[in-house]
């Protein structure tokens, strides 16, 4: 007796069906056929004219993954690739000094110098990962997915026992992503446009630690959505007041006319990792409805 079949079956085999029953026909499976399957040609795929349909897989393969395990609301950590971790950077030095080369000494003693960056973008990430409920619901670290600061963001939430998100661009001299990231939220991105609006779209805050083009880059970004009114408005701060401001002289863009008195409103400084996690936590303090730190993925 045939099993009695279920009211809501499936009227059309799956797409994953039918492509892993496909079977061998010689001449039609060389080079040039077309007989291929158009979500199983990657040839086809990665044609000029598919760029549109490239955009949208990877904006919804990220978005879909993200829905499956739960991510609502990230803190996003921006900074430098290149910064070491302390005993990375030390390492270097002690190298650098026995080869007795001045100008890799120069360069070693600055990477330590700049190593108090990655040990603080590591405790910020322990920080929100061990009080990940402390703005109404939970929340995670996202990082680039890279060395350096996004390897220190990742590796505190790692050491305090949560997950954190890596969204990696692929590059031709960047490394793999970091080995902290949680797998199921490790991502590669093609287009920067994508993954750009994937650190936004779930983003209840921004850190942006010391940092470079690429950080430069994220954190103007940023701070022009905001200004346009594109994005609603969240709290984006800077860790590091020295290096910013000999970096950036909004005075002199306020005094030009090129920026509103109030746009330096937009961002907060910070030197330390409670600090940072201070300022984000009493921007989602109080009773207004308005402030809890689940997001709208409007279009």
């Amino acid at each position: 007796m045939s099993e009695k079949p279920h009211l809501r079956a499936r009227n059309f085999p799956s797409a994953e069906d039918e492509a892993r029953a496909v079977q061998p026909h010689g001449r039609y499976d060389g080079p040039g056929s077309a007989f291929r399957m158009a979500f199983t040609d990657t040839e086809f795929l990665l044609r000029e004219e598919l760029r549109p349909v490239r955009l949208q897989l990877e904006l919804l393969k990220a978005e879909l993954i993200q829905q499956e395990q739960g991510v609502e609301s990230s803190v996003v950590v921006f900074g430098s690739a290149r910064f070491k971790a302390p005993e990375v950077a030390a390492a270097l030095l002690a190298d650098a000094v026995a080869s007795g080369d001045e100008e890799a000494i120069r360069r070693a003693r600055q990477m330590v110098s700049n190593a108090r960056w990655y040990e603080e973008a590591r405790r910020f990430g322990e920080l929100v990962t061990r009080e990940s409920e402390a703005l109404g619901e939970p929340v995670i670290v996202a990082t680039g997915g890279g060395p350096g600061i996004m390897e220190a963001g990742n590796r505190g939430a790692f050491e305090a026992g949560g997950r954190s998100m890596g969204m990696s661009i692929f590059l031709p001299f960047e490394e793999a992503p970091n080995p902290y990231i949680t797998p199921e939220l490790c991502f590669q991105f093609h287009y920067f446009a994508i993954r750009k609006m994937h650190f936004l779209m779930r983003a209840v805050a921004l850190v942006s630690f010391p940092g470079g083009f690429g950080t430069l880059d994220e954190l103007f970004e940023v701070l022009t959505l905001t200004q346009t009114r594109k994005i609603r408005r969240r709290p984006i701060v800077l860790i590091g007041r020295d290096f910013w401001q000999r970096l950036i002289d909004f005075e002199v863009l306020i005094e030009h006319g090129v920026i509103s008195a109030q746009d330096v409103e937009l961002f907060h400084y910070a030197e330390t990792a409670e600090e940072a996690w201070a300022v984000i936590k009493a921007a989602y303090s109080g009773d207004n409805p308005a402030l809890v730190a689940r997001q709208m993925k409007g279009n």
